[in-house]
Order: structure tokens, then sequence, then C-alpha cells
């Protein structure tokens, strides 16, 4: 079954370990040993890590003399933005619409609380006069 290239992205991103390793690449290039520094896992691990993330297209690797290095493509990263944009905008408009009823029940609450507190008042103050009356 052939796997389309948005689902390899999906895929090499799900892994903590993996977006670690990308967010370190933002920095800069970095070797297999320098990308492994704050990991307690080994480095065959680490390159197996690394070869997802350069089967879904989102590092490529390099080799000068007997160093490999490791850069960020930004490029695939774009792809996956560019899918999620539509469900962003979706939930922006939602959570929007969500926090504006939520706003208009505490001010129909708000307007409430004021109405009953005026009308304790008014009791009070009629209560007020008519002993004075008495009296």
């Amino acid at each position: 079954m052939a796997v389309d290239r948005l689902s390899m992205i999906f895929a090499a991103l799900a892994d903590p370990t993996r977006r670690a390793i990308l967010a370190r690449l933002a920095e800069g290039d970095a070797t297999v040993s320098e990308l492994a520094e704050p990991f307690s896992i080994s480095l065959p691990a680490i390159s197996r890590h690394l070869k997802v993330l350069e089967n879904a297209g989102l590092i490529s690797r390099s080799r000068s003399a007997q160093w490999r290095s490791s850069s960020l493509e930004a490029g695939p990263l774009g792809e996956a933005t560019a899918w999620m944009e539509p469900y962003r905008r979706f939930w922006d408009v939602n959570l929007d619409r969500l926090d504006a009823h939520l706003r208009r029940i505490q001010q129909d609450q708000s307007a409430q609380r004021s109405d009953s507190t005026q009308e304790r008042s008014e009791q009070q103050d009629s209560g007020t006069l008519e002993r004075r009356k008495t009296t």
C-alpha cells in the first residue's frame, strides 16, 4: 500500500523524540552525536529516527569526510501547516462564537443579579418608609 507524503510527515511528527530533533535542527545543522546528546537512547536509535525524518522529507543528511550532518527541510512542515489551516480557521470561528455566547450568558446573569439587588433595595426602602409612617 502506497503511503502519501502528508501521512509520512504526520507519522514522523507523531513521535516526541523526532519533534525534539526537529526543534534542535531549527537552530542549525547537527551531527548524529550532537542530536543524540539530550536523549538517553543509543546512536542507532537516533539514526532510525533520522531515517524516518529523512523519508518524510523533513530533514536532509549530508556527509563531509567522517561527519554526517543533518539539516532541517522546512517545505514539508509548510505542507502540513497548509493542510491544517482550514481546520484552524474552523476552530477559531467556532471558539469565537462560543466566547461571544459565554459573554452574553455572563452579561445576562450579571443583569439579573443587578435587577435582583435593585428590587431588594427598593423593598428595603419601602419597608423603611412604612415603618417610619407607623411610628
